[in-house]
């Protein structure tokens, strides 16, 4: 099915760079303008983890169910409707359970483990899980080399999951801590931006979702031959979601929209910061991005491809 805002003969081709929460909510917009098999999503893995005897990737499985029709919108994670028969009886059972999954979702998880313990990549097994949901769309792992996120504390180094959900982000930051000095960009990932039409960095934490993507080796400089928007997470130094003000501030950066262009400036042509947002920031344009429901999706990713239209 052809999308209104499409050209059938010329289909416009996005690439967007991703985490888990603020980018999904403006890919479903855009769904309403482009097929699937026009998306690509090249999605940040430095929040993956092994626990439970399973992998866990959640910032591509949140991608995944958006685009399979399966993912919990009220949460923007997990699997709509799903039961935690499995995570309730492993906790009375004596189990250190502190991230819940449902029961489909914890399936996920397990078949993906099986798929790399055999030898398949990331990217691979992401592949093969698109394939039996159904998914049309070009979900990309950034890299298929293990990069992660670990939060310095007073109590030492721990993982950003167990940070964010253990913890719900109330220890004091010390330090953002990832080695990414092996991570390399998938070929699939290089050749996604150099095949789209334009490359959104969307509204996700600068720090945890989009930094770990564009430090893979090769990313940057691809992002150099293309058109780029960048769209700010923050309203003043708000952010729409998430603990990027502190993880910005533990970088040494202020949490706003300016700081945020700073980090993609080399590379960005158009900056998107929301109209509550009063800090100046250079070569940026105006709307409403907190996507409180579906229709304002819409209405942005509307604008978005406006413009990048204007462009080709």
């Amino acid at each position: 099915m052809n999308k209104s805002n499409d050209d059938s003969h010329n289909p416009m081709k996005i690439c967007f760079l991703s985490g888990g929460t603020g980018t999904p909510k403006l890919i479903r917009g855009f769904r309403s303008h482009l097929d699937d098999e026009n998306i690509s999503v090249i999605v940040n893995t430095a929040e993956d983890m092994w626990i439970y005897g399973s992998h866990l990737s959640p910032d591509i499985d949140t991608v995944m169910y958006l685009f399979a029709g399966i993912l919990n919108t009220d949460l923007w994670w997990g699997i709509r409707g799903d039961t935690t028969i499995t995570n309730d009886y492993l906790r009375d059972l004596g189990e250190n359970i502190y991230l819940t999954l449902g029961d489909r979702d914890r399936a996920v998880n397990i078949a993906r483990g099986r798929m790399l313990r055999e030898g398949e990549s990331l990217t691979q097994s992401t592949e093969l899980l698109c394939e039996k949901l159904g998914v049309k769309a070009e979900v990309l792992p950034m890299t298929d080399s293990e990069v992660t996120t670990y939060i310095r504390t007073e109590e030492g180094l721990i993982h950003f999951q167990e940070f964010w959900v253990r913890h719900k982000g109330r220890v004091k930051i010390d330090e953002v801590v990832r080695d990414y000095s092996k991570a390399k960009a998938t070929t699939e990932a290089l050749d996604a931006i150099r095949n789209a039409d334009a490359v959104i960095l969307g509204p996700s934490n600068p720090v945890t979702s989009i930094s770990p993507i564009l430090e893979c080796a090769g990313i940057k400089e691809a992002l150099q031959d293309k058109f780029v928007i960048a769209v700010s997470p923050f309203i003043g130094d708000t952010p729409i979601s998430g603990p990027a003000k502190e993880l910005m501030e533990a970088w040494g950066m202020a949490p706003d929209s300016a700081a945020t262009f700073s980090l993609y400036s080399e590379f960005t042509d158009i900056f998107v910061q929301d109209i509550r947002d009063e800090i100046p920031v250079e070569r940026s344009v105006r709307f409403d991005t907190l996507m409180l429901n579906k229709e304002i999706s819409r209405e942005l990713a509307g604008s978005l491809i406006e413009i990048i239209r204007e462009r080709k």
